[in-house]
């Protein structure tokens, strides 16, 4: 009774404000009843399996019949898959509504989604809730021909050449932001990662006008986008709520702001080392050049892409290294090696050579994913183990569910970045077993990015200061759209070499 307690208070609080005139309640209101007059429907029209001859995924379900499901994934999704992996295997399909959720949870079955070519295996109408933030006819609401071009464009400016003259920014925008820091304290640790990680993607992403001139009008307008893609975003992007419309203002102003750099390096000649640079010179292959409200759309992309992921994944690298003495002390002793070998200079060459750290980050994505669900659509039917998976059908895999299988990692709910060292290599037994970034055609094309840009910032910050936990160690927080630590991530910190006073 507790759960349909639960729900009744959320459906009567949920209507009572809908009928004060709250617009995202009356959106809630709507959603709930489409989706419940789809279910209706759906009862009476359901798609048997094996129609055709054809053997489908065999169907999970828990609780009350029409409803059962969508209260067990609400409640606690990962806790669902896991289930139903345990009781039917690597493949299942889950009935939400009116759509058939089929879930890929083993390095073979995610080869149904990520080798598959973009014209059997999708992603435009899934994504539809991105475009009022990046802009109609960017990413992933651009046909296929455009979306290959402003990826092309992307993986320009994160090729070698140019994510070795991203380093000193990183570095230097490291190092300034920890000067600030006094001799000793206490701060929270996601807090202050999340708006470095801003400031270092600022710099060498949008270039220095916007990181000099610019950078606190542009984290805000950044910040209220975020904002407006919550969970009923998903749903409905363009209902007209209030945090929609701040949404979509903010959108235009960007555009606006990112204008004045564009337009002044026309008028000027400037010429930028950041990816702003590589997207006014990209031409296609009949020489036109791209417009500058999908240039403006593609720099959204490129830091909504990394701000989360990155600055999650930086803090779990510090909640645990400061509380394993073992492994922190062979990190920084790995930095120390791997400096004295560049004369003492943190550049890219120093970084790379940071195995253990590499590692360290590996381990946190297995286990800490932002993204605990990657989803595709299928556009025409694919096959796997001799069942036939329906055009229509939403493709989940789970880095959060097959990073923690017994079956793919030892001991998988130890921290223990020596799982991908020599001579254990466990992401290497099969192809597509560690989904930190993708994999296959879909890989993340900002993965090195990520890489240099939180080893730098590690680099800087266990070179300067002893750190200690306060607290216990957090735990994921699961109600998030994004995945990060749940509660404060409070850490004390102490310089090595105090400044005077």
């Amino acid at each position: 009774m507790g759960v349909l307690e639960d729900v009744q208070g959320v459906l009567l609080g949920t209507a009572e404000k809908a009928i004060q005139g709250d617009t995202e309640a009356v959106g809630w209101v709507v959603v709930a009843f489409l989706s419940l007059s789809i279910v209706v429907v759906l009862a009476f029209n359901q798609v048997p399996s094996g129609k055709g001859g054809k053997v489908l995924p065999p169907l999970y379900a828990e609780g009350l019949p029409l409803i059962g499901n969508a209260l067990a994934f609400a409640k606690a999704p990962l806790d669902m898959v896991t289930r139903g992996h345990n009781s039917l295997g690597d493949c299942f399909t889950i009935n939400m509504a009116s759509k058939r959720f089929t879930f890929l949870l083993s390095p073979s079955a995610h080869e149904v989604s990520l080798l598959s070519k973009d014209t059997d295996v999708d992603v435009k109408d899934i994504y539809r809730f991105t475009v009022p933030v990046f802009g109609p006819g960017v990413v992933y609401d651009a046909d296929l021909d455009e979306r290959y071009f402003q990826f092309k464009m992307l993986g320009s400016g994160l090729r070698i050449t140019k994510l070795k003259g991203y380093v000193p920014h990183m570095v230097n925008e490291s190092e300034s932001f920890f000067a600030k820091w006094g001799n000793e304290g206490e701060v929270d640790l996601f807090d202050e990662l999340a708006r470095l990680i801003l400031m270092t993607a600022s710099r060498c992403l949008l270039g220095p006008e916007v990181r000099e001139d610019m950078f606190e009008e542009a984290a805000e307008l950044i910040h209220i986008l975020d904002q407006g893609m919550q969970v009923l975003s998903l749903f409905v992007p363009n209902l007209p709520t209030s945090a929609h419309r701040k949404r979509d203002q903010a959108r235009k102003d960007l555009q606006k702001l990112f204008q004045k750099v564009i337009s002044k390096r026309r008028e000027t000649g400037i010429v930028g080392d950041d990816l702003l640079q590589v997207f006014m010179q990209a031409r296609r292959t009949d020489g036109s050049s791209c417009d500058d409200f999908t240039i403006v759309g593609l720099l959204i992309a490129a830091i909504f892409g990394g701000q989360h992921t990155s600055s999650i994944t930086s803090t779990w690298i510090g909640l645990h290294l400061i509380r394993d003495k073992d492994l922190l002390s062979r990190v920084v002793e790995e930095q120390q090696n791997a400096l004295k070998g560049q004369d003492g200079q943190l550049n890219y060459e120093a970084l790379m050579q940071m195995n253990l750290l590499h590692r360290v980050m590996k381990e946190v994505l297995r286990m800490y994913p932002p993204l605990i669900f990657l989803m595709r659509q299928v556009e025409n039917e694919r096959t796997y183990k001799g069942m036939s998976i329906p055009k229509g059908d939403y493709l989940f895999m789970s880095p959060a569910v097959t990073g923690r299988l017994p079956s793919l990692w030892a001991k998988p709910n130890e921290f223990d970045p020596d799982r991908f060292a020599e001579p254990r290599v466990e992401d290497k037994k099969a192809r597509l077993t560690f989904m930190g970034f993708g994999g296959g055609r879909h890989s993340c094309m900002g993965e090195q990015f990520a890489f240099l840009q939180v080893k730098a910032i590690w680099s800087v910050l266990l070179r300067d200061f002893d750190l200690e936990p306060v607290g216990e160690m957090n735990v994921p927080n699961y109600e998030a759209l994004v995945v990060g630590p749940k509660g404060p991530t409070t850490i004390r910190y102490k310089r090595k070499v105090p400044r005077a006073t």
